[in-house]
């Protein structure tokens, strides 16, 4: 275990505040709570200066003079080493950030955000955005992708990956400035990053904060170290659903164990999808086939759920429970088997035409990746996080199908522990709303300074 004695010396955050937030009821202080512990109040100044926002680029063109003034503001704090653009360079950490910072969980199917400490994210708007058709070329063969009054709409983000970097950058402007009402120059931003998101992506998210948007100080960390966070923990293992990937990453003293994150490219909107099929084979009515997809979306929200024996089920009416939904337009839909058909494709890809294990298997996967000394206590807090985990029937089904890959590959002292939480469907937000609110988070910030004299590599160096 002495290999790991570095890793828990290095982790940034204090066991003793996250367990006195955990006896705190509701899993999450309020916000002059969190006030109090972070030191400073909402609103009070940065110390590094708003910029005026059409000078904005202009201002991270001129690196080496705003370069000079950053690092005068941030004081003596601590001291790292870390290559810079010309060599080994020694950059002095700020000791501490006076302003609540804004958190964002980006995700593909939506985008939250709000304020450090408090409960709830300000903001859940859609991933995709709209672009004019005459300012930037857009794939119009995209289903759902044409749109009236010269305007497309653009996907950034698909599988968890950031794919069009020019639409994230307007999303965000949305997100900050009309919708939290923040002047970016003012407010450090903690952003979350999918495990399984290339090395390079980080660094583009570094350019889009510090050069785009100007912001004075940014985080990013990992949906699977801010869910187990959620819980107050850190170390475990984090398995995620949301709406364009799930993941099973194994988490040790808040580091990311990389080697041993397996991913599902099946998830909230490819079940939507199936959904709208499965319901067009049943009754091959051209209304159905109409619907919109945020009628399908309720749909499978309101009625689907997870069987426990989903061969049984299938072959046997009796257990269908059929139900009817009725619709904006005053139209209905039964639905029957497919209300459990619907979600089983992250338990059985094969459905889909897939030949990757379902989520139980890659879950397990990842378990017996990690060490055999940290296995158990990794197994012991096996969270579970993102929207498509809340199906009924979807803990007690994983929980089912774990156990029995467990005893299958002969690991049958191994028993694991899930902790499904009411509100997991934002329980990334919630884990960085509560990290970015610590104490001893304060110096884990890369200062607009610390970017301009290191460049976007830093951020390998800071976040790893």
């Amino acid at each position: 275990m002495s290999g790991y004695r570095s890793v828990i010396k290095s982790f940034p955050f204090s066991m003793k505040e996250v367990k006195a937030k955990r006896e705190v009821p509701g899993d999450l202080l309020g916000l002059k709570d969190w006030a109090g512990l972070l030191g400073t109040q909402k609103g009070q100044d940065l110390g590094l200066g708003p910029e005026p926002r059409a000078e904005r680029r202009a201002s991270s063109e001129a690196g080496g003079r705003a370069s000079g003034e950053g690092r005068g503001r941030a004081g003596s704090g601590a001291v790292a080493s870390v290559s810079g653009r010309s060599g080994s360079r020694r950059v002095r950490r700020p000791p501490s950030l006076g302003r609540v910072a804004v958190v964002v969980d980006q995700g593909s199917g939506f985008i939250k955000a709000g304020f450090g400490g408090e409960r709830q994210p300000r903001l859940m708007l859609k991933s995709s955005s709209l672009v004019p058709t005459w300012d930037r070329p857009v794939c119009t063969r995209a289903p759902g992708c044409g749109l009236a009054g010269g305007v497309e709409r653009a996907h950034p983000i698909k599988h968890g990956v950031v794919v069009d970097w020019e639409a994230l950058e307007g999303l965000w402007e949305r997100l900050l400035v009309g919708g939290l009402r923040v002047c970016p120059e003012q407010w450090p931003v903690l952003v979350s990053d999918s495990p399984s998101a290339p090395p390079a992506s980080r660094e583009k998210v570094a350019e889009l904060l510090f050069e785009a948007l100007v912001v004075p100080a940014c985080h990013m960390a990992s949906t699977a170290l801010l869910a187990l966070c959620s819980t107050g923990a850190f170390s475990g293992l984090a398995v995620e659903a949301g709406a364009g990937v799930c993941h099973a990453t194994p988490v040790y003293a808040g580091h990311s164990w990389h080697e041993a994150t397996f991913r599902l490219d099946i998830a909230g909107s490819t079940l939507s999808r199936y959904l709208r099929d499965l319901l067009v084979a049943t009754c091959p009515d051209p209304s159905l086939r109409a619907l919109p997809r945020k009628a399908i979306t309720q749909l499978k929200k309101r009625c689907c759920y997870v069987s426990l024996d989903f061969e049984g089920d299938l072959h046997n009416s009796d257990r269908h429970h059929p139900v009817s939904f009725c619709l904006g337009n005053g139209c209905s839909v039964c639905l029957s088997s497919e209300r459990f058909r619907c979600p089983e494709p992250i338990f059985q890809p094969s459905l889909l035409g897939q030949a990757e294990p379902g989520l139980p298997a890659l879950a397990f996967q990842a378990l017996q990746r990690v060490p055999a000394t940290l296995r158990t206590r990794l197994a012991n807090t096996v969270v579970l996080a993102g929207g498509s985990t809340l199906f009924p029937g979807f803990t007690e089904r994983l929980e089912m199908e774990l156990e029995a890959q467990c005893r299958r590959h002969g690991y049958g002292a191994l028993r694991p522990h899930l902790v499904a939480k009411p509100g997991r469907g934002t329980a990334v937000w919630t884990g960085g709303s509560m990290v970015a609110s610590l104490r001893s988070f304060q110096q884990r910030w890369i200062t607009r300074a610390m970017y301009q004299e290191c460049g976007s590599r830093l951020v390998h160096e800071v976040f790893n």
